[in-house]
This record gives C-alpha cells, structure tokens and sequence, in this order.
C-alpha cells in the first residue's frame, strides 16, 4: 500500500485527499480532481482513486476488526460513538467550511442545523442501541429471546448532497450494532467524508472498524458491493444505481437497503392558509432544488391557483442567488457543470414540448452554475417534467378540482418518497395523507424530522427502512434463543 501525509488547504482546513484503511491513510497511484461548484476554476484537491485492490484492503481491514467490535457491550461502543459525536461538535466551522467548498451548500445553514445533525445522529443511535431491550416472551412451553448483533462490514455508499449528514445517518446505525464500515462517498463532493476519518481517528476507534474509500463509483463501488464477505449494504443515490448494486447484493444474499429518488407531490388545498404554503413552497428550491425530497410537483386546488400563484411569486422573488458563504445568499449554485446542463436539458425540452415556462427556464447570464428558480405548468401529466426527477430547481404547477385528483395526480409518477399537504381540515389532512403513496408525508410543514420515525420509499423510491430502530434491525443479525422452560437454572 502506498502510505501519503499530504494534505490540501480547503477553506483553511488541512485535508487528506486519501483514502483511510486499517486506521491510516493510504494513497492510489491515480486521483480526480475535487473541484468547487463556487468557483469551477478552483481546484480543492487531487483525490485518491481506488480500485478493486483498494476494496479488498478496505474490505479485509474491516473484516479483520469486526470479531472484537462486535464483541464489545453496546454500551462501549455507545462511548465511542459519543467522543465522536463531542468531536463533531467541536469542528463545526471546519466541516462547514469545507462542505462549502465542495458541494456548495450554504455556509449558514451548515453551521447552525446540518454538520450538528451529523453529531446528533451518533448520540441518537449510540444512545438507542445502549438502551435496546431483547425482546423476551412465553410460548408453547418456551422462553423465547430476540437477540440483536451486529452483522459484519457494512458497505455505506452515499449521494453528493448534504455529503457529512447523510454519511452520519447511515455510518452510525452500523456501527452502533456492532458492524465494521467501509465508506464510499461521491465522487463530486468526497472531502467532507475525510475530515470525518479524522475525527473518527482522533475518538480512538479500532484500526479498520471505520475505513473510507475513494473512488468512481462504476470502478471501486461497483468492487466493494460485489465481495461476498460484505453482510449489509446501504446506498443513496439514483434508481439506476441501485439497480445494479442490487444486483451485486443478490448474488451474494446480502440485505440492501436504498434511498432513491423522489418527486414529491406539494398539495394545497383551497382551505390552506396560502401565505404559510406559497412561502413553503418557494422553499423548495434551497440547496438549488438538490434535494431528493422537495416537493416539486406543485399541485394546487384550481379555485385557489391565481391566489396562490401571487403570493409564490412574491415569496420567490425575495431569494438571491449568490455565493454560499454570503450569508445573504438563499440560492445556492449547482455542483457540478454536467448536472447543470442535466437540468437545464429537462427545461429546453419542456419548451420545445410547449410546456408554459412561469418563470426562470434559464442559468444564470453571469455565468457560473447558477440556475434560475423555474416553474414550469405542463401541457399533460405525461410531460417529462412531471414524471421525471430533475433534481434542481425546476417546479412545475398543476391544479385540481378535488381530493380524489389531487390524490390521483400525487400518485401518477413511480416515485414515492415524500410528499407535503397543506389544508386546515383535519379530517382531510388525514384522508390525502393516508391516500398520497409516499414514505413521508408532512401535513403544514416540511423537513421536519424525527430520527427514530422509519424513512425511506416506496416504487422506484427505494427499499427499505432506515431511522431509528429499523436502521438498527436492518443493520443487525436477529437470533430467537427458545429454551424450554424449566431446563436450565
């Protein structure tokens, strides 16, 4: 193995473009370029580029460590768990600053909810496998006991948004039931993930008990999904990923979990109060419309469309698109100049297909990766807009003439991930609630997440559940232990 020291300054952080193996950072004959989606100009680093000799390291490292993990009380490495967690807190303004640079997120928003989530997601899972009881019960002459363990490595692949939260999600369910990790982040914005092997290294884990891999997905993913001493695999990212690390898992038997995409349905109801919804709904193009659960089919009662309308309109106009680290800035750019002209692609085609462009339909003139908050209302439901995910900051209008449409048109595209209601009535909040085929469905509000509710999708969506005790029995080998009663004292 080829070991390395270097680091590159990224926002003034030292960071280790390499890989961490077996406890220590270990380099690839050939790199890619990390480059900021602030400054497409500026590069951030040269980054390892593994391959399948670098996924069997990681995967041998992991393997190697998993017996004595595992062996350890949840309550120790609960203790684990929480230095780390005490040492994201501690490097908030690094992590952010570095997020920034390399997915172009806003500084302000990493500093004041996102990196902490990534240390309350430890604390969360630390704390529920501490304090997980064995299920025990009485049948047919039996005593029965549900015994929860940990699995073995755990491949962890995640998405180029929100890069340190989703990691943190899905690492420390694993880790928490006593799996070993090898993480895969994206390509497009890898570095936060180092920085966290730092702090994993400086919370004193075991050598190989958390390893990080770098790479092309196609080249060093696609080798760490197809080993077969890997035990649980957890992905994030597009359908037609999946598809093919579902694969690899199948040949293998190994449980797969997979969060998808989304194109959620945002339903307003003539009843709602219009300010609260159009001012939410404007809000569905933070983070540049990257994110797989916004609302982005916006579908509104027709009595109320033009009422509503004027007030998107109004809430819209008051964001700013500009640089991330400008607190002043609502809009963040795009990440990278290949998905730019992915979004852009769905626009020009909408146009050509006579869909009405409402508003925006273009990047921004100054250049940049900067798009132009679009709405766009479509000829039909089939127009590609509607039923694709563009994953930008692209919405379209449709209206309805009661629940029974609006339920109809949330559930007419073969995603499922998330939907938004907004109504007064109860009883209707309930009926469209129930009837929106989503994993999630927020009723007057959005994002609002509680960590131990099941997440996930359903269709194309996903599989799977992760949150709370579902991530941890998903992470986990379940015994039943049946001792006749009366034989053992």
């Amino acid at each position: 193995m080829l070991h390395s020291s270097e680091r590159f300054d990224v926002g003034g952080v030292g960071v280790s473009p390499d890989h961490y193996i077996g406890g220590r950072r270990v380099a690839s004959p050939r790199t890619f370029e990390a480059r900021s989606p602030l400054d497409w100009s500026i590069k951030l680093a040269d980054v390892a580029r593994g391959d399948e000799a670098t996924a069997d390291t990681a995967v041998s490292a992991a393997t190697a460590a998993f017996p004595a993990w595992a062996a350890l009380s949840p309550a120790e490495r609960s203790a684990y768990l929480h230095r780390l967690a005490d040492l994201i807190d501690a490097n908030i303004e690094n992590l952010a600053a570095v997020e920034c640079l390399d997915m172009a997120m806003l500084l302000e928003s990493l500093r004041a909810r996102v990196i902490a989530r990534g240390a309350l997601n430890f604390r969360n899972y630390a704390d529920l496998a501490a304090a997980h009881e064995e299920r025990v019960w009485s049948s047919r002459g039996t005593l029965n006991r549900v015994i929860r363990s940990g699995a073995g490595p755990t491949v962890i692949i995640t998405p180029w948004n929100a890069p340190f939260m989703l990691s943190t999600w899905k690492c420390a369910p694993a880790l928490a039931v006593g799996n070993t990790v090898i993480l895969k982040p994206a390509e497009w914005s890898p570095l936060s993930a180092s920085v966290l092997a730092d702090l994993i290294d400086q919370a004193g884990f075991p050598p190989g008990v958390f390893n990080i891999v770098q790479g092309i997905g196609e080249e060093v993913g696609a080798a760490l999904v197809a080993d077969p001493r890997v035990r649980r695999i957890s992905f994030t990212g597009s359908p037609q990923a999946a598809r093919a690390i579902g694969a690899a898992a199948a040949r293998n038997i190994v449980p797969f979990t997979a969060e998808l995409g989304g194109k959620g349905a945002f339903i307003v109801c003539a009843d709602a109060d219009l300010d609260a919804a159009a001012k939410k709904a404007s809000g569905q193009y933070d983070d540049s419309g990257q994110v797989c659960l916004a609302g982005t089919r916006l579908l509104v009662e027709a009595s109320v469309r033009d009422a509503f309308l004027q007030r998107f309109h109004r809430f819209v106009d008051q964001h700013r698109l500009g640089d991330s680290r400008d607190p002043a800035t609502t809009i963040s750019p795009m990440i990278h100049p290949d998905h730019l002209a992915r979004v852009d692609g769905f626009v020009q085609r909408a146009r050509a297909n006579g869909d009405r462009i409402v508003r925006g339909g273009r990047a921004l003139e100054a250049g940049g990766l900067w798009y132009e908050p679009t709405l766009i209302e479509p000829k039909s439901n089939a127009s590609e807009v509607v039923q694709k995910e563009i994953f930008g900051p692209v919405l379209t209008l449709q209206t309805f003439a009661d629940e029974a449409e609006a339920i109809a048109l949330a559930n007419s595209t073969e995603y499922g991930l998330s939907g938004v209601v907004y109504t007064s009535d109860a009883a209707r909040a309930a009926r469209i609630g129930r009837g929106v085929r989503a994993g999630t469905v927020w009723v007057n509000t959005f994002l609002v997440r509680d960590l131990t509710a099941p997440f996930g999708g359903v269709g194309v969506s996903g599989i799977g559940r992760e949150g709370g005790d579902y991530a941890l029995d998903f992470q986990a080998d379940l015994k039943t232990l049946q001792i006749l009663e009366g034989s053992v004292r």
